[in-house]
């Protein structure tokens, strides 16, 4: 995709997530900044904000597991460099700890697709499938939401046993729900 064409499905896919009822009914969200080639989330956290909802961002661990602060505005976040992994955007304020995720009402999740079953596909690193397993743990069931291109909703993603389906999946030209909202 060109630089224009990202920018404008970042664009669309902000306007359509802020319409999901799963979020406007949401006091809290986690969500996350996206990097590298992912749908731009930039827009959709500072809507989010605008509006009064509470934004956790992540913050990785060095074992790759996340920790949670909350989002005070795009100054609010600091470039960190994480050995071995890329540089990410994460918010500079004090640490919730890695529980504070089971107080959202939503959680974003990044992906690379999702298939017609509502199925994940993850980066591999584990740190959602962290987060996936302690929102099992303490019985905590958000609504859980992917944001995508459209082209990386497919027919099928592989799946472990340990993975879990989403709620929805959001792309810049529509929503598809996997359980009513």
């Amino acid at each position: 995709m060109t630089p224009e064409a990202v920018a404008e499905a970042a664009a669309r896919l902000a306007v359509r997530a802020l319409d999901l009822p799963e979020l406007a009914r949401a006091g809290t969200v986690a969500a996350y900044v996206s990097v590298g080639t992912e749908p731009g989330t930039r827009a959709l956290i500072d809507g989010l904000r605008a509006r009064g909802t509470r934004v956790l961002l992540p913050v990785l661990l060095p074992d790759n597991d996340l920790d949670w602060a909350l989002y005070e505005g795009p100054e609010s976040l600091a470039e960190v460099a994480h050995a071995g992994k890329m540089r990410l955007l994460e918010p500079a304020g004090p640490r919730l700890g890695p529980a504070a995720v089971t107080g959202a009402d939503a959680v974003l999740l990044p992906g690379l697709a999702v298939d017609v079953r509502g199925m994940r596909l993850g980066r591999g690193g584990g740190s959602y499938d962290r987060v996936l397993a302690r929102l099992e743990a303490a019985r905590a069931h958000p609504d859980l939401v992917v944001l995508l291109y459209d082209a990386e909703v497919v027919d099928r993603v592989p799946e472990e046993p340990h993975d879990h389906p989403v709620d929805a999946v959001a792309t810049p030209s529509g929503v598809r729900r996997f359980r009513t909202a």
